[in-house]
């Protein structure tokens, strides 16, 4: 048993398994606090909406690449992944602070493309330094 928990492809399994659990669960939690339903959006062709989404998720990958590289242990990865998650959610709250002269949601669900493509940027961007901050 011993050398199943040591085998790198059980590792790698293990660590996809709980990489996209908590990518299931922290898309969730987007969709919870953004005024819009990303899939029904998405599925009407809203590409704003797919912008936002795609950088979110690929916000939330990168930060646990990170925490992969530089954590042994699954549960030490999963923490700072956890930890990487809230900064890049404060990140999405303080984009929509910053913009006083407009919402963000509201103009993402209106399928405003320049905002879709800034906040997808904002959290592509945002997971590179939040995953120096990890390593």
């Amino acid at each position: 048993m011993d050398r199943l928990w040591d085998s790198v492809a059980f590792q790698t399994a293990a660590t996809y398994s709980v990489v996209v659990v908590c990518l299931i669960v922290f898309l969730a939690a987007f969709e919870f606090v953004t005024s819009y339903r990303n899939w029904d959006e998405i599925k009407n062709g809203n590409l704003a909406v797919a912008m936002a989404t795609g950088g979110k998720i690929f916000g939330i990958a990168n930060i646990f690449r990170f925490s992969i590289e530089h954590n042994d242990s699954l549960v030490t990865m999963m923490g700072w992944g956890v930890f990487g998650f809230v900064l890049l959610l404060i990140g999405y709250f303080t984009f929509e602070f910053l913009t006083p002269k407009f919402r963000i949601d509201e103009e993402i669900k209106q399928d405003n493309r320049a905002v879709g493509f800034i906040s997808m940027v904002i959290s592509v961007g945002l997971s590179f330094v939040i995953g120096a901050g990890i390593s």
